[in-house]
């Protein structure tokens, strides 16, 4: 599972009793499974206390707000492998699920990449049909007004340009980070007969304009 907590200051943030808040939520919240936010706030703990009523006992303690942002709890069957990977001192989050294989250090390898490169998606299939043809309109657009060329040859480089916006978007399509010269993550993945079943990537302050502190878990 993997959540974010955000605080006012990196020095609450960076601090024990912080840090042991992160551990009881994420421990709590990954046994209780709760569908919302909102449930997870109403959720008891083994203290008998409610998460959000744990969370207020922290701030007393603390002497700053803290707040429960958001989670996701993530499920693999047996033959399948967890991938986590924070980055940035917790700024940066993912958590990746691996399908086929039981290989930890892969699994966290495709989490690190997810860190690095931000795909949008998964794989090419996800994009839908409007996105992949809106961005060839404006790719069409640029190279008749650039090139100046026919436009039977301006469809064949748009085609070309097109794959490029795939591999900028699209994990499996994407150099491999840790050997990006030589091979994609869909050649490493499939080396051990895996597949990407799902990631999720949290960036600390994603859709918050005013500046807090916030660590992932």
């Amino acid at each position: 599972m993997i959540l974010e907590v955000n605080s006012e200051t990196d020095f609450v943030a960076k601090n024990e009793g912080f840090q042991a808040l992160l551990n009881e939520l994420a421990d709590h919240l990954l046994a209780a499974k709760p569908a919302t936010l909102e449930e997870a706030h109403a959720s008891k703990m083994e203290n008998g206390s409610t998460v959000e009523e744990h969370i207020t006992s922290a701030i007393a303690k603390i002497g700053e707000k803290i707040t429960l942002r958001r989670f996701s709890v993530i499920k693999k069957e047996d033959n399948a492998a967890f991938g986590s990977y924070l980055h940035m001192g917790g700024r940066i989050g993912v958590l990746a699920v691996l399908n086929g294989t039981t290989d930890e250090e892969l699994a966290r390898d495709i989490a690190m990449h997810v860190a690095a490169v931000n795909p949008k998606y998964i794989s090419r299939d996800q994009v839908s049909e409007e996105e992949a043809n809106r961005e060839r309109e404006v790719l069409t657009q640029q190279a008749l007004l650039q090139e100046g060329k026919p436009e039977n040859i301006v469809a064949k480089m748009v085609e070309g340009r097109l794959n490029k916006f795939f591999e900028e978007i699209c994990l499996l399509d994407q150099a491999f980070v840790k050997n990006p010269d030589e091979k994609k993550v869909k050649q490493v993945v499939a080396a051990k007969n895996a597949t990407v079943q799902t990631y999720v990537r949290y960036e600390v302050g994603e859709g918050i304009e005013k500046k807090t502190s916030r660590q992932l878990c």
